[in-house]
């Protein structure tokens, strides 16, 4: 890999596919940064210089709101000694975490790029090296702001969306353009963004107390209230544009209930597009409910968009207030 003379690069490890190695009771993650980078061939050379910190090392199915203000915290207090960052990461949560650091970690100086594997390391043939070289020569060169580098490619971090169990082109960003690509040694910019300005800030505030529900036929007003005596917050997954059912099992009354003392984000199944509730009957009547419309969010963002709200206030009117804001270009203007 070509090299940028004295550019000086940190990659931190928390574990997954991309640090497992096969043991009797199947792939764990157990290697080092160091390790990785080694079996990977990046070479640190020509001024390069890629320092190493192994934070965790778990399989991301086990990440908690709580890793994510760990990395936040770490990437913070680097920043000032860093061109770039890179985080290698395990791909089942590696969205919701890309996400959530866009919320915890805004106006950055730096590229943070976050990249794992869909192969191990130690397996032939891995997609390891690929991506750690993208995401390497990305936090080398690119625009400041929190990513993900996936087969290639530069997504943004609030736009990213895993959307295949073991292909390894995994990722796509959803309803936004590919920010750049890799070829040979150069990146290529496709999509240009503004560095952001003003003081960069780490605003870790978090509450985790929010469920995902997934809408489905004969999903019981019952079911929807149980969930909601144990949580703050509450992500409702609708069909298409968005709306609630009110024939057969009334689901609108209880969300209507709810939705006066807590917050009700309602975004789509369908992967691209994004929710209108003012589209179909159904939505406008889930919007007189008081649900509030996740835009073309993807389900990472809005469900860490809204531990983060609900991290800062209770107030209903101030969560809904926050939800429509852009606050990492995680919403398409047309639809705030």
């Amino acid at each position: 890999m070509g090299t940028v003379k004295g550019v000086r690069l940190l990659v931190i490890g928390t574990g997954g596919t991309i640090a497992s190695a096969k043991t009797e009771k199947g792939y764990k993650a157990q290697l080092g940064i160091g390790e990785i980078l080694e079996r990977a061939g990046v070479k640190r050379s020509d001024g390069l210089i890629i320092d190493c910190w192994d934070l965790l090392n778990i399989d991301s199915t086990l990440i908690q709101p709580e890793d994510w203000i760990k990395i936040g915290k770490a990437v913070y207090e680097s920043l000032h000694n860093y061109e770039g960052i890179v985080i290698t990461h395990g791909t089942d949560t590696l969205a919701y975490t890309s996400s959530a650091l866009s919320f915890i970690l805004r106006n950055l100086p730096a590229p943070v790029v976050l990249t794992g594997s869909m192969l191990p390391i130690t397996e032939p043939n891995s997609d390891a090296p690929g991506n750690l070289k993208t995401a390497i020569r990305f936090a080398m060169e690119g625009t400041p702001g929190v990513y993900v580098a996936f087969r290639n490619k530069i997504m943004l971090g609030t736009r990213v969306s895993k959307v295949h169990s073991l292909g390894l082109n995994a990722f796509q960003s959803i309803n936004y353009p590919d920010i750049a690509y890799l070829k040979g040694d150069k990146i290529i910019f496709r999509h240009k963004i503004q560095p952001p300005a003003g003081e960069t800030v780490f605003d870790p505030a978090l509450d985790p107390e929010v469920a995902y529900l997934r809408l489905t036929p004969g999903l019981s007003p019952e079911t929807f209230l149980a969930v909601e005596r144990t949580v703050h917050g509450i992500v409702l997954e609708g069909y298409g544009a968005g709306g609630i059912p009110y024939r057969g099992r009334d689901l609108l009354t209880a969300v209507a209930r709810v939705a006066e003392k807590k917050p009700v984000l309602m975004t789509t199944q369908a992967l691209y597009g994004g929710v209108d509730l003012t589209r179909y009957e159904v939505g406008r009547k889930a919007l007189e409910a008081g649900v509030i419309p996740a835009g073309d969010m993807t389900k990472e963002a809005a469900l860490t968009k809204l531990m983060w709200a609900l991290g800062h206030t209770r107030n209903l009117d101030e969560i809904r207030e926050i939800m429509k804001r852009n606050v990492a270009m995680e919403l398409s203007p047309e639809l705030l």
